[in-house]
């Protein structure tokens, strides 16, 4: 499986489609799913790694509030989508307005999924989130440096 690695600056056309990076083309060219992220971007995962995620959340009980509310806004947000043959995909309306998307967009790789962002946003969730992680100790990522 792929991995999603770096930061792009893409744009929407016209008509909200995204061309998304060429070296994500490959995993995504069977298809995609869109949803609503955290912190206000959209999540997007291959099909496969989307089954992957749904089904670990079929794990969670459904006596847990909050694991249905968090079910519920992820896949009432999800849109399956199929990329053009340049590559290309649409935006959905409702999670363009989620994400605050206009022409200027940030796509970054987050390892199993990408993520799209208001170019704006990710800038100042970057300054935000920078001296953190110049802080972050072994508690956190145990065992990683």
């Amino acid at each position: 499986m792929l991995m999603f690695l770096g930061t792009y600056a893409p744009r929407l056309d016209e008509k909200h489609r995204l061309i998304l990076p060429a070296k994500f083309r490959d995993e995504l060219a069977e298809g995609l799913v869109l949803t609503r992220g955290q912190e206000r971007c959209i999540y997007v995962f291959s099909q496969r790694e989307f089954e992957r995620v749904h089904e670990q959340m079929r794990q969670a009980p459904l006596s847990s509030r909050q694991a249905r509310d968090y079910i519920r806004l992820f896949l009432s947000g999800a849109s399956d989508e199929t990329p053009d043959k340049q590559g290309r995909v649409t935006i959905p309306a409702p999670l363009r307005s989620y994400a605050g998307l206009d022409r200027e967009v940030t796509v970054i790789g987050a390892g199993t999924r990408a993520e799209i962002w208001d170019t704006r946003a990710w800038t100042e969730y970057l300054e935000e989130k920078e001296a953190a992680f110049s802080e972050t100790d072994e508690d956190i990522l145990p065992g990683i440096f």
